[in-house]
């Protein structure tokens, strides 16, 4: 008897079978990329992220002014740059260069504070040089995921975890000189929770 040319139904099977095989591998291979892209990418945003962070505080530690502000009652002057132990507040300075590309009519210095507060690095900028009681900040969060943060300053004798420094060089400075008195270099530590510790001495221009 003659018989038709075809496949059997063990053999349709097996072809099913290594075809199920061969798209099970595409997939998990076609899964790995795409998971190894999206880690790429989580990676380059944080550096970017970090970068960004970095070029912000070189920009305001670099361009910070001898200009103290007066305080909220107008009484007092507060220094050019102050650190802050209390609260979340880390720094704050009076830096120049404030960009105006509208042309507003407003000076080109610019009062800042940075803040680490719920894991974030924030800046936070003031429309008016002088304090103000009803005058509130726009604030912008520079990197989160960060678990502390670490400022120090160079009087040009050593080091100090704080400014204006309680001793040393002040000794020198009549009280019409201490609010302008600025660091020569300012050491930023950054300790991320997945990177560690990452540090910047930033060079303060006279």
């Amino acid at each position: 008897m003659n018989r038709r040319g075809g496949f059997t139904l063990v053999e349709l099977l097996v072809a099913l079978f290594i075809t199920a095989i061969l798209f099970a591998i595409g997939y998990g291979a076609l899964n790995q990329a795409l998971k190894n892209r999206d880690s790429v990418q989580r990676q380059q945003d944080r550096l970017v992220a970090l970068q960004r962070t970095m070029r912000t505080l070189v920009q305001d530690f670099t361009q910070t002014a001898p200009r103290p502000i007066r305080d909220e009652l107008g009484a007092n002057m507060l220094p050019a740059l102050q650190s802050s132990t209390s609260n979340s507040v880390l720094v704050t300075l009076t830096r120049g260069g404030w960009s105006n590309p509208a042309g507003i009519q407003r000076p080109s210095l610019q009062r800042v504070r940075y803040v680490f507060a719920d894991g974030a690095l924030v800046r936070q900028a003031y429309p008016v040089l002088d304090a103000a009681i009803d005058v509130q900040p726009r604030s912008r969060t520079l990197i989160d995921r960060v678990k502390a943060v670490t400022l120090r300053y160079y009087d040009g004798q050593s080091w100090r975890p704080e400014w204006p420094p309680a001793s040393g060089n002040i000794n020198n400075l009549t009280p019409a000189q201490l609010p302008r008195w600025r660091p020569l270099a300012v050491e930023a530590t950054i300790e991320l929770e997945d990177w560690g510790k990452v540090t910047r001495i930033i060079e303060v221009a006279w």
